[in-house]
């Protein structure tokens, strides 16, 4: 499961995403982040779906990766649906009642699009940024969108090598967790068998030197960068200019005209789309 983490992972390609600039896929982010949040009906998040797939074809990343990347947020999936399906009041009567428990049509279908929105917030996210953008193309774009802020003193620099440097080290630590979760098996070490409680003791163990390895590569990381003369200080200058071409002014209208149609979509009565049951159905605001 460890292994199965795939955040902050750069897939290099060729494909449309790769080749758009850092900026565009940021704002491309913000954009589809704010459709995940503003679908309320389940023809909006078809249509997220939809858009998703088209996401993952154009990228050309493996559908492999992507399941890979879910794999390790499934348990609190799960959690989540659970607190969904128990929590939430239905307005009519309860579809199961048993003792203080009572399960509601409305916590069932909150948990579904919960976790659909969940998912597709993982993948879309994942594929605008991390899998198709290089940590260092993906500083400099934050950089320079965050550029006014430094007007007035903000150290936009730091904060933008501080995000970077975090999601670069995350596939390393993952693989030094795995190493080490390896090591302990070899000596004799479970973590799979036992109560929930012993198998987070088992785990105690591996904590110890993670944590001594990433203070280690942080201080190694530091080390190498001042004797590259890095100063955050000094104003620096880039090796590759981010320019804005015709093809990222696309896209970001493409994204623009997207969220438009979610947030319409999400608003439409069903009595435009002939007020039958399955319009109805589509139109359902959760």
């Amino acid at each position: 499961m460890i292994s199965d983490i795939t955040l902050g992972q750069f897939f290099p390609g060729f494909s449309l995403l790769h080749k758009l600039d850092p900026r565009t896929k940021l704002l491309g982010a913000i954009l589809f982040i704010v459709a995940i949040f503003m679908a309320k009906t389940p023809l909006a998040f078809a249509l997220l779906t939809l858009f998703t797939l088209v996401l993952i074809l154009v990228s050309r990343i493996s559908v492999s990766v992507i399941l890979r990347g879910i794999r390790p947020v499934i348990y609190i999936l799960i959690f989540t649906s659970l607190l969904n399906i128990f929590m939430t009041k239905g307005a009519g009567e309860p579809l199961v009642a048993f003792w203080i428990v009572k399960i509601y049509k409305e916590g069932i279908i909150r948990a579904i699009f919960m976790t659909l929105r969940v998912i597709l917030l993982i993948v879309g996210s994942s594929m605008l940024l991390t899998y198709t953008t290089s940590p260092i193309s993906l500083t400099d774009g934050l950089e320079s969108l965050l550029s006014p802020l430094a007007r007035i003193g903000v150290p936009v620099h730091i904060f933008s090598m501080m995000m970077t440097i975090a999601l670069r080290f995350i596939p390393t630590l993952v693989e030094e967790t795995d190493k080490i979760m390896n090591a302990q098996k070899s000596r004799g070490a479970d973590f799979a068998s036992g109560s929930l409680v012993r198998r987070a003791k088992a785990l105690i163990p591996i904590l110890v030197p993670l944590f001594v390895s990433a203070f280690k590569r942080a201080e190694e990381l530091a080390v190498a960068m001042e004797c590259r003369c890095y100063r955050v200080d000094k104003k620096r200058t880039k090796l590759a200019k981010l320019t804005f071409r015709a093809r990222d002014f696309l896209t970001l209208f493409v994204f623009a005209l997207f969220l438009t149609g979610v947030i319409l979509v999400s608003r439409m009565p069903a009595s435009l789309l002939g007020g039958s049951f399955v319009a109805r159905l589509l139109c359902y605001r959760i």
